[in-house]
């Protein structure tokens, strides 16, 4: 057992010493790596946000257009009822006429005989 422990000495412990140290450096750098990774993303997300930013803005003023145009169709479309109505009347009028006239044909017929 006394083969398998080993003295830690001042050269044993420096290897150490430098072999963490390494690795420390290793991390160090992938941990650079992974920032510039996320700073990337966040560029990503930055350009993605402003890009939302810009849909919302175009679809805001392209939903008032459409309002706009739809507010025009129900004014025509009530010029449209204006107008059909005033062919309605007058329809009701020449029939009203027409009946008056067959009446008034009828009775100077029934008189005559």
């Amino acid at each position: 057992m006394e083969a398998m422990v080993q003295e830690w000495t001042d050269g044993r412990l420096d290897d150490l010493s430098s072999k963490v140290d390494r690795g420390f450096v290793q991390v160090d750098q992938r941990f650079d790596h992974v920032d510039q990774r996320f700073a990337q993303v966040d560029q990503r997300f930055d350009r993605v946000e402003a890009e939302i930013r810009g849909v919302r803005i175009e679809m805001k003023d392209e939903f008032k257009a459409i309002r706009g145009e739809i507010s025009g169709v129900r004014g025509e479309i009530g010029e449209v009822r204006k107008e059909i109505n005033g062919v309605q009347r007058a329809l009701v009028f020449g029939f009203i006429a027409m009946s008056g006239a067959i009446i008034t044909g009828f009775a100077a017929i029934a008189s005559q005989v």
